[in-house]
């Protein structure tokens, strides 16, 4: 179904009151975003420079139209790229990955805060991922920011967290097997990960990897979106195709 065209003015200026919040946790991005497309997607990477994004010049730049993260493992740092234009509360997001090394660990931050403004440092909720598809399809609590629960939830699970911080695990409809093999290694990959409310699916090339169901009272609710460069690698991750639709959340 597509959402009405006011209805989706409706929810970015939602977005956008959401983005007066402290200026250490993100900075509003100069210049109006792109319109929506037909399914309500926004554009948010241009594919020529980081417009609206922040992060270490030395770690990341654009190539042959994509993001690159890139760094030696001699002065490998934890650091992010963060889409400074908005707080994302409840959305859908689309983009494709891919490792152009044999090694290295990445991951989507959202509904995530900026630690360290100078070294950009986030936490958060993570949508894991690496070279050797060890994470891919995991959600990570980085940073502790979700009261330190780690790996929340497993590829191949749904995860339950309830108003006590009780976790409960279910498995997924798929053997674990075949959702690593969904999985490209060196090639591109499509992203989905789909936040509205307490309910967050993470999906790769169609396959839903992990859901998790978030009624811990350390849920997050709402934040910013960045990319990780994780330390301790020589590596080089590349995103591209990166689109959002902002949603409308549900009374449960």
């Amino acid at each position: 179904m597509i959402a009405h065209p006011r209805m989706l003015i409706m929810a970015l200026t939602a977005w956008v009151v959401a983005a007066a919040g402290k200026p250490s946790d993100f900075a509003k991005a100069e210049g109006a975003l792109p319109q929506p497309d037909a399914e309500g997607f926004i554009v948010i990477f241009n594919g020529k420079d980081l417009d609206g994004w922040e992060g270490l010049r030395e770690n990341w730049s654009v190539e042959d139209g994509a993001i690159s993260g890139h760094e030696t493992e001699e002065a490998s740092r934890q650091t992010f790229l963060v889409f400074t234009a908005l707080k994302m509360k409840d959305f859908e997001l689309r983009l494709k990955y891919k490792f152009a090394t044999p090694s290295g660990n990445s991951g989507v931050q959202f509904r995530s805060v900026v630690l360290d403004p100078e070294k950009w440092i986030v936490g958060g909720y993570q949508a894991d991922m690496d070279a050797e598809v060890k994470f891919d399809g995991s959600i990570y609590d980085e940073a502790g920011i979700a009261g330190g629960r780690g790996t929340m939830s497993n590829r191949g699970t749904r995860t339950i967290w309830d108003a006590k911080n009780m976790r409960r695990e279910e498995p997924l409809d798929g053997a674990l097997g075949d959702l690593k093999g969904a999985i490209k290694i060196g090639e591109w990959n499509d992203l989905t990960l789909t936040a509205k409310g307490k309910h967050i699916i993470y999906a790769i090339n169609g396959h839903v990897m992990t859901e998790l169901i978030d009624s811990s009272p350390n849920a997050l609710g709402e934040g910013v979106l960045a990319l990780q460069l994780h330390k301790g690698f020589t590596m080089e991750v590349l995103f591209k195709d990166v689109r959002v639709k902002p949603l409308t959340q549900d009374a449960n």
